[in-house]
């Protein structure tokens, strides 16, 4: 059996849960994701729509066109603007894309795969995972 996961914005008004034990966890460097986070990557997960839940609040979604040129959904929260997963993506339909810190315990999953290493910045350290110089597979 699975356990629950929960994860929530900064100041707790959006809360999520879902059951799955994510399968794809990647630290992506592409450029969407550095601008989306701010940061050198960003790090999420798959998790199937059906199983995903939100628990308290009502996130804000921005509809955002990927350097891909696919939609999808970027959740965040209206009080304190905190990112925490995309949805409604045409790329992968069914999942939702969770980012890694909005977790209540975060360390329970870790990264299988880091993509998009062409943009890796120089001073940014590869972790020893199976590395993508694009999209994996």
């Amino acid at each position: 059996m699975s356990r629950k996961y929960t994860g929530q914005c900064a100041c707790g008004a959006v809360k999520f849960e879902f059951g799955t034990d994510p399968n794809f966890v990647a630290d992506c460097h592409c450029m969407d994701c550095k601008r989306a986070t701010g940061g050198e990557a960003a790090t999420f997960f798959a998790v199937p729509q059906e199983d995903f839940t939100l628990t308290a609040g009502s996130p804000k979604a921005f509809h955002y066109i990927a350097d891909s040129g696919k939609g999808l959904d970027r959740n965040f929260c209206g009080e304190c603007g905190a990112r925490l997963f995309s949805s409604n993506l045409e790329s992968f339909p069914g999942l939702v894309f969770v980012t890694l810190g909005s977790l209540d315990r975060p360390e329970l999953i870790e990264p299988g795969v880091e993509m998009f290493t062409r943009r890796r910045l120089k001073w940014a350290k590869p972790l020893d995972l199976p590395q993508f110089e694009g999209m994996p597979g």
